[in-house]
């Protein structure tokens, strides 16, 4: 969703229009969405994104109205989602965990840093810390990524091994590699775990989740046997062939490194299209409206 809404908030830009962000910068316990979740709202009270829908959504877009009105430039808002507080900043929601949203209103024609500051990376999760994610994590990178590496062991996915990950997730096992994070329909998930049986878990919970981009390392003859798992399971023959594996353009790479530039290289064709489709439907969009 960030890159959708980055490419909205330029056009408003271009166009002149003023407009808000409001963005989830953190939070605690239990909450509907987690940090960076974005929503955007334009001078006609119109919202793209959310921060988590129900009562936290509904007081958001309360805030961003008003601050349109009062064109104050960055507020934050601390509330807490627990119905059996008494708080003034106290929502009637079941979650009990607390969020802190950051309000900013953008003037077109002075938008200051806002363009670089919200360029709307795109979000790339492995799955595995091994030798593949250690040569694939900086090159992804390098062509605008943030990173986050999910392992369930702690020496593989620590701060000391990946420095320069957005974050790095040691779970309990792959079959609650999710817990901790949330994708959306501009995430990338690259399957590199360290066996057919950490893939699989992966995998299954994968096809479940909103993605630009799913992609497995392997043989085809492994995928093969971990497809007709997964057919048997339930999942359609649509959902399995639409997942990228073996992973990676055919360069014939064999080495960590060379594997993870191959990767990338079918990411960045993945991405490229999948903005440009983006950005065809907004075009769509606007000439249906000037033709009302």
């Amino acid at each position: 969703m960030a890159d959708k809404i980055s490419y909205i908030a330029r056009k408003f830009i271009e166009e002149d229009v003023p407009f808000v962000i409001a963005k989830v910068i953190a939070t605690k316990g239990s909450t509907p969405r987690k940090r960076d979740a974005v929503l955007l709202m334009n001078f006609e009270g119109k919202t793209w994104g959310t921060v988590g829908g129900g009562l936290l959504e509904a007081e958001t877009e309360k805030h961003c109205r008003e601050q349109l009105v009062t064109k104050e430039k960055i507020k934050n808002y601390e509330f807490i989602l627990d119905e059996k507080q008494s708080a003034e900043n106290a929502l009637e929601m079941g979650c009990g965990g607390d969020a802190t949203i950051q309000i900013q209103y953008v003037d077109p024609q002075n938008p200051g840093s806002f363009v670089e500051d919200f360029k709307g990376s795109s979000q790339a999760f492995l799955f595995g810390g091994g030798h593949v994610a250690l040569a694939l994590d900086p090159i992804l990178r390098h062509v605008d990524f943030e990173t986050t590496i999910i392992d369930d062991r702690e020496e593989y996915a620590n701060a000391e091994r990946f420095p320069d990950a957005k974050a790095t997730i040691v779970c309990t096992d792959f079959d609650h590699c999710f817990d901790e994070i949330e994708t959306d329909e501009d995430s990338f998930i690259i399957i590199i775990t360290r066996g057919h049986k950490g893939d699989l878990q992966v995998l299954r919970q994968a096809l479940r989740k909103p993605h630009a981009y799913l992609g497995m390392i392997g043989s085809r003859r492994k995928n093969a046997l971990l497809f007709e798992q997964l057919l048997e399971e339930g999942f359609t023959q649509e959902e399995l062939d639409a997942v990228y594996a073996p992973i990676g353009l055919d360069i014939k790479s064999e080495t960590p490194e060379e594997i993870g530039v191959s990767i990338v290289a079918e990411i960045i064709k993945v991405r490229a299209e999948h903005n440009e489709g983006v950005a065809a439907v907004k075009h769509a969009d606007s000439l249906s409206k000037l033709h009302e």
